[in-house]
């Protein structure tokens, strides 16, 4: 189910640009080496074109060479009626136990920077 196209994933390259530039230390400019993103199945990102946009944009800044590790966060639903949690696959919604659709959405939207990693000023000069 996806409607969105490689713009998205650039939208969402700047978003994770801006929010590590926001995080860094003041003082000094230390490199980045990777980001930890969480990103549900719902988020309806394609991480390959993710990761391209990512390196495309941060050439040449202290983002340069950043790795993105990605954390797939499955879609799992919680059936209000008979309270049975499950995974969805395949965007089916109807719980397997008592086959109603009536459900709620425990995880599986996130779509954010959870961690960043520097470089040690010593492996920056390398």
């Amino acid at each position: 189910m996806r409607r969105n196209g490689p713009l998205h994933e650039l939208s969402i390259a700047q978003s994770i640009v801006e929010i590590v530039e926001q995080n860094l230390p003041a003082n000094g400019s230390p490199r980045v080496r990777s980001i930890r993103l969480k990103v549900g199945e719902l988020a309806g990102v394609v991480v390959d074109s993710l990761e391209f946009c990512f390196a495309a944009i941060t050439s040449g800044t202290r983002l340069d060479g950043a790795t993105l590790d990605v954390d797939r966060i499955p879609l799992m639903v919680v059936c209000r009626t008979c309270h049975q949690t499950f995974h969805v696959e395949q965007f089916v919604f109807l719980c397997p136990t008592c086959g109603r659709g009536d459900v709620e959405v425990v995880s599986g939207r996130e779509l954010q920077v959870s961690e960043i990693e520097l470089a040690e000023e010593s492996q920056e000069q390398v």
